[in-house]
Parts: structure tokens; sequence; C-alpha cells
């Protein structure tokens, strides 16, 4: 028998609550102030890196419309966001690390089902890369027969 008066469960549960808290109704100024130094990926090139929101929207720092849009967007984005908070949570406990894997399977365009995966850091490249594959052609296969079986 322990001698705290609560259960590793109580402890994740309140890290869950206070995680989905924290991200509930971000700053809308802090996302503004967040933006100025963070990267816009799609402008690095192979010879220069990413230029900031500030560089690349409000080089003058006079608080352009564009950067306010953007800052609106990304609040939005936020706002809108799934609540992962248990997930993160039993990741983190369970020291996996969030991969940049992901199975998508769409009607037409519109995503339907998204599969997002992490693993142990000591599983190698190839053996994620393995289990990714074998995942989506299970869920491939499984989502042709269910469609064969419905029509």
């Amino acid at each position: 028998m322990s001698d705290r008066p609560y259960t590793d469960a109580d402890l994740r549960a309140e890290a869950t609550r206070q995680h989905a808290f924290l991200t509930e109704d971000p700053d809308f100024v802090g996302v503004g102030e967040g933006m100025e130094d963070g990267p816009v990926h799609s402008t690095s090139t192979d010879t220069a890196p990413a230029r900031t929101w500030e560089e690349l929207l409000d080089p003058e720092r006079d608080g352009t419309d564009a950067f306010n849009a953007a800052q609106r967007k990304i609040h939005d984005l936020i706002n809108g966001a799934a609540n992962v908070s248990a997930w993160a949570v039993d990741l983190g406990a369970d020291g996996l690390k969030p991969e940049e894997h992901q199975i998508t399977l769409k009607a037409g365009d519109k995503p339907i089902v998204r599969i997002h995966f992490a693993f142990a850091p000591e599983l190698s490249d190839e053996a994620r890369d393995a289990f990714v594959t074998g995942v989506g052609e299970v869920t491939a296969h499984e989502m042709q027969m269910a469609y064969l079986n419905g029509s």
C-alpha cells in the first residue's frame, strides 16, 4: 500500500485537466507576440533560412493588417484545435515521442480518419516505417472490405 493518498491515474488526470485548461482560450496578444520571431517555414530556401512572421508581414513593426489577419487566423486555429490533452500527457508519461508519420483516409477531398503515431525513442527509423506501412496496408484493406460489404 502506498503512503500517498492518490494514484498515478489521478496525477495523469490532473495533468490532463491542466493541459486542456492552458490551451482552452489562448491569449490573442500572446499569439501575436509568439509569432514575431517564429519562422514561416515555406519561406526557407537552400541558401536562406525561413523568414519570421514579423519580417514577412510587419518589417516596420507598426502593426500591419496582413500581420493582424494572420494572427487572427492562427488564434482561430488554436481555439478550434482538438483537445488531445490526455493523449499528450499519456505519451509523455509513457516516454513515447510523437512522429510526423500519419495516415489519413479521405472521402473525396474530406479527411474522415487520421491516425497519428508515437514511438519509443529506441525504435529505429526502419521499424517505425515498417509499422506505419503495415498499419496503412491493413487499414486500406479493411476500409475496402467495409466499402464492398456496404455497397
